[in-house]
Formats: structure tokens, sequence, C-alpha cells
């Protein structure tokens, strides 16, 4: 039988990460944290809340004492923006009904904004056929400034054309010659004031 040997260890590499100097090291984690918007620090809460309901495999279920604790901090939040600090003193199920809320509100807005612009275009387009002039020319004004439309968008066009250097110097030269055929040859003469 024979025996395996081991390879003998390379020596131990010591590893030390460049450190800058200068820069003051945060005093905790809060300070270490950029600031953060209610939307944003409200999606951060909320993903983290996700993930660890997935990584234990425990479902948040939001009971009505949360919904309600969000529900107060909906309120709070519009009549006090600085309320949303106080995020961290909500529970993981309110955090996600919260976060729910939120993401509910902004689909229905969306919604709501492309019926808006709906409803506005259908409105120029029926005042676009007033008998009134100044009525119509400013309906149809407002039309062609509608997205999507940009009738009075103003376009420029920029044509870049490659040319090799001989070909350039070509052109300066035949420039050159078209401006020395179209100069004049003047002779100077000196004329004298007449004498009174």
């Amino acid at each position: 039988m024979h025996k395996l040997r081991s390879a003998p260890l390379p020596p131990m590499i010591e590893l030390v990460p460049e450190i800058d100097s200068n820069i003051p090291i945060p005093a905790s984690i809060a300070e270490a944290m950029p600031e953060l918007s209610p939307q944003d620090e409200l999606d951060m809460r909320a993903r983290t809340v996700k993930m660890i309901s997935d990584l234990t495999g425990q479902p948040i279920i939001p009971g009505e004492e949360d919904k309600d604790a969000a529900r107060h901090a909906v309120e709070n939040m519009v009549r006090q923006p600085d309320a949303a600090a106080q995020l961290a003193t909500y529970s993981n199920g309110t955090i996600a009904y919260l976060a729910g809320m939120v993401a509910q509100h902004d689909s229905y807005l969306v919604k709501d904004l492309a019926e808006l612009k709906k409803y506005v275009v259908n409105s120029l387009v029926a005042e676009s056929t007033s008998p009134d002039p100044k009525i119509r020319m400013q309906a149809l004004r407002a039309l062609g400034e509608v997205d999507g439309v940009d009738a009075f968008k103003k376009r420029t066009e920029t044509t870049i054309k490659h040319q090799s250097i001989e070909e350039v110097e070509n052109e300066i030269m035949e420039m050159l010659s078209k401006l020395e055929s179209r100069t004049i040859n003047v002779q100077a003469k000196v004329v004298h004031a007449p004498k009174s």
C-alpha cells in the first residue's frame, strides 16, 4: 500500500486592506447611512421585511392592529413629513401593509393620470371644432404640444462628413483659389488735397 504524502502548505500571507487616511469613521450605523426620502426608507424597510419573511419561511400577515397603525402612519406623514422618521417604531406587519398601501396608491395615481390625459386630449379635440377662431387656434396649439403629437417640436439634423486629410487640404486649397480669383488688383496712388 502506498501512503499519500501531503504537500507542505505555503506560508501564510498577511492581507492588510488599504485604509484611506484622514477619513473619519462614523460614530454609529445610523450616521453611516445616507439620507433617505420617506418613500426610499419605506421601500428599504419593506424589502428587508420581505427578505426576512422569505428567509424564515414565515409569511407576514398584517392584523387589524397593523392595518390601523399603517393608516395612522399615512395620516401622520401627510400632516407632518417628518413623521417618516418614526418608521423604525412600526412592526413588520405594519411596514408590509403600509408599503402595500403606497404601492397601490401609486398604481391608482398612474392610472388616474392616464385617464386625465385622455380626458384633456378629448376635450381639446372637441374645442378644436369651435366656431370661435381664437378658441380653435388655442386648442390646436395645445394639441400640437401633447406628448406623442409633437407638431411644434423643432428638430435639428447634423450631418457629419468623414474625410481624409488630403481631401480636407484639397477643399481648403480650392476655396482659397476661388477667393484669389475674386480679388481685384489695385495700385495705391497718393492723392493730394487741392490747395485753397
